[in-house]
């Protein structure tokens, strides 16, 4: 395996985990654990949920849990996730093995699943030291991603436990709607342009096509390759998964998926831009027809979805902001998400601009 540099980390202060109750825990819920002092660390990526890496002796597994300090009502839930899994893996290998979930906030302090680890390689804003990045590379692993959405689309929802958990009918209203709610809730600052972007959204809500399972988060750094990047072995943060508008989970993949000539802000909002800059990786433009070719499904109306994922991702880090800003968490990598909130609103208005 090539582990990515800084993907496992020392546990960060404050977010420490209690190692007796939860050891405890396993002990008494999964079968045939090994001898030896429980590890545990911390996965460095990601904004929101706290996902920690689990070791005793040979056996390994992954924990998830909400962020620290209130949050958003319906958000990080910890058993819908789980059950999530429960209901894809069996159907979708890329989706991890769920193994326990446990609602006892008095282990951790808060719900918390555990799922089996899995081992590939993660990209991010670099590739691990050893691979060269070539534009064979960058179009084999672009391909592979809208294969993987592809496929994930292509499941039968009513044939798994999403059919009882999601209501389809209805649902870009209700995302249009009920981001435009989200936001206004962890409103700091006033935005220009932002009721007019909000009531753009709301006028031009389109036809929904035949719904299917949607990922709602997918993006490079939630999906895990083999070590010659022929297969994804992993696809990981499912939390916000339901069954819904499947262009809506295409523009929000394309809300993550970085080009070489998008401006400063957008790139580097989170850090370092990632690697999808680099020659080989689709264009946006090339990734929504790929797609379009591959599932069958008309991608004309990818305006409205890249300009509400362009929305929706804002509203996601204006969430985190708020936290940050109400003291609720103290990370210091918060600091200047307001300048990427703005970045990202006026980007989306850009966007629904555009024919």
């Amino acid at each position: 395996m090539v582990e990515q540099k800084g993907m496992i980390i020392t546990v960060r202060s404050g977010e420490g985990l209690n190692k007796k109750e939860l050891e405890q825990f396993l002990r008494k819920n999964i079968k045939d654990l090994p001898q030896g002092e429980l590890r545990i660390h911390q996965f460095g990526t990601g904004h929101s949920n706290l996902t920690y890496a689990l070791q005793i002796g040979s056996w390994e597994a992954v924990l998830r849990r909400p962020p620290l300090g209130p949050v958003a009502p319906k958000a990080h839930d910890m058993e819908r996730e789980f059950k999530i899994l429960s209901a894809l893996y069996p159907i979708f290998k890329t989706a991890p093995k769920p193994l326990v979930y446990s609602e006892d906030a008095s282990i951790i302090g808060s719900p918390f699943f555990i799922m089996e680890r899995r081992h590939g390689i993660v990209l991010d804003n670099e590739f691990p030291e050893g691979i060269e990045p070539t534009e064979e590379l960058g179009r084999k692993i672009s391909e592979k991603m809208v294969d993987t959405l592809v496929e994930l689309h292509s499941l039968d929802y009513r044939k798994t436990a999403l059919a009882d958990m999601a209501k389809p009918e209805g649902f870009m209203q209700r995302q249009v709607e009920g981001w435009i709610g989200r936001y206004e809730r962890a409103q700091t600052d006033k935005i220009e342009g932002i009721d007019q972007l909000m009531g753009w959204m709301l006028a031009n809500i389109p036809v929904s096509q035949a719904p299917a399972i949607i990922h709602y988060d997918f993006k490079l750094n939630n999906a895990m390759f083999s070590e010659d990047f022929s297969e994804m072995t992993g696809l990981f943060d499912w939390e916000m998964t339901t069954v819904g508008d499947p262009l809506a989970d295409l523009g929000a993949a394309m809300s993550y998926w970085i080009q070489a000539e998008d401006p400063d802000l957008l790139k580097n909002g989170l850090g370092k831009a990632p690697v999808t800059v680099l020659k080989g990786f689709y264009s946006r433009e090339e990734f929504i027809a790929s797609y379009g070719e591959k599932s069958g499904r008309d991608v004309s109306d990818m305006n409205f979805y890249l300009t509400f994922a362009y929305f929706k991702l804002a509203v996601i880090i204006q969430q985190i902001y708020y936290r940050y800003k109400k003291g609720q968490t103290q990370d210091p990598r918060f600091a200047h998400f307001d300048q990427f909130v703005k970045s990202l609103m006026a980007h989306a208005l850009a966007t629904a601009s555009k024919k």
